[in-house]
């Protein structure tokens, strides 16, 4: 059965081998590339893609802790493996949240050879982002120039970089096949936008960055679809433009910051099982802006009976079919924003003006 797999690599130690020894092997049996006269553009592009990004590309590690039954010591476990890249001279790393999650520790190995152990700025598991910091010489540290995911093209080529199967620092090349992609997130939540490409990403390659010919970064590599696990040379990156609005935000509040209606929504299950086109206000939270603008929730009549309350259909004109839809519209505003909000009540179309508010924990 075809299916999405997120492409994180298990570690696997074979006996008397460990993944280091299988990263110095795969490492020496390649020697640094050459140029010559009977190389093409195409592929001297390829070598300087590589050799001006590869130092920034980074070896995520997932270790667990695990406690001995009887002994009761406390054991390292590597959990899994993936890749990152360097964001900014800070120290700031990117990588997908499937990589580092349940992580007790999470280590983080250079190109170089240098080895830091990163702590966790901020994550978003509904775009599957997450930031890590390193305290490495800032002198060592090169980001990755950014590109520009909203004006790409079928057909344009692009290269990845990642560590697929634990190999470090692999390169393949490919297009971008398809635009406007659709993939689900660890939490189910519906991340947009998202490039498809058919260059090679298996296993370990999650996290990693997806470049232009120009070596700039427009997207992260996060997703396949494949019936085996492995590539089919169908690889799903997200655009480079999510993740330019999503980092200031994990910096500054450790995750996602989308302002809120103050509403509780009607669950999945029931919103399906009552064939409710839209999402359902199961209740409005005083002092916010459902609650000042007069919407109302599910309510109950004297004889026992229940009664949907205002059911949202529309954000600025935009339909809004389900909550993935609507919180990907409220995503693209700020708190304080204010917005049109279209709602269907007992069989007739009401509209709002609201401003949104902050989420609540701030």
């Amino acid at each position: 059965m075809n299916r999405f797999w997120i492409v994180c690599a298990a570690v696997i130690v074979a006996s008397g081998i460990g993944l280091m020894t299988v990263r110095e092997a795969a490492t020496a049996a390649a020697p640094a590339p050459t140029r010559g006269p009977s190389l093409t553009n195409d592929e001297t592009n390829n070598i300087e893609v590589f050799q001006a990004a590869s130092p920034s590309v980074v070896f995520v590690t997932n270790t667990q802790l695990r406690r001995q039954r009887f002994s009761l010591n406390v054991l390292e476990i590597p959990k899994g493996s993936g890749t990152g890249f360097v964001w900014d001279k800070s120290g700031l790393i990117v990588t997908n949240y499937h990589v580092i999650y349940g992580a007790n520790k999470i280590n983080i190995a250079m190109q170089s050879g240098r080895q830091y152990e990163a702590t966790v700025v901020g994550t978003s598991p509904e775009k599957d982002i997450a930031l890590l910091k390193i305290e490495a010489p800032e002198e060592t540290l090169q980001p990755l120039p950014l590109g520009d995911s909203d004006n790409l093209a079928v057909g344009r080529k692009v290269l990845a970089i990642g560590n697929p199967f634990a190999l470090d620092t692999t390169l393949t090349v490919g297009v971008v096949s398809a635009l406007g992609r659709e993939i689900k997130s660890m939490n189910n939540r519906t991340i947009s936008n998202v490039i498809q490409t058919d260059a090679a990403i298996n296993p370990g390659n999650s996290g990693g960055p997806l470049l232009n010919s120009s070596g700039e970064l427009i997207g992260v590599n996060t997703a396949i679809f494949s019936p085996t696990g492995a590539s089919a040379g169908i690889g799903f990156a997200i655009p480079v433009s999510t993740v330019k609005n999503l980092v200031p935000q994990l910096k500054k509040y450790g995750k996602l910051y989308r302002p809120v209606l103050g509403i509780e929504s009607l669950s999945d299950s029931w919103t399906k099982r009552l064939k409710i086109n839209g999402v359902a206000i199961f209740s409005v939270k005083p002092g916010l802006p459902a609650a000042k603008a007069g919407l109302i929730g599910i309510r109950e009549d004297r004889r026992g009976n229940i009664h949907l309350g205002d059911v949202i259909i529309a954000i600025d004109g935009e339909p809004v079919t389900n909550e993935d839809t609507m919180l990907s519209l409220l995503e693209q505003h700020s708190p304080g924003d204010r917005i049109e909000l279209t709602t269907l009540r007992d069989e007739t179309i009401h509209t709002y003006q609201l401003d949104l508010a902050a989420p609540l924990s701030e």
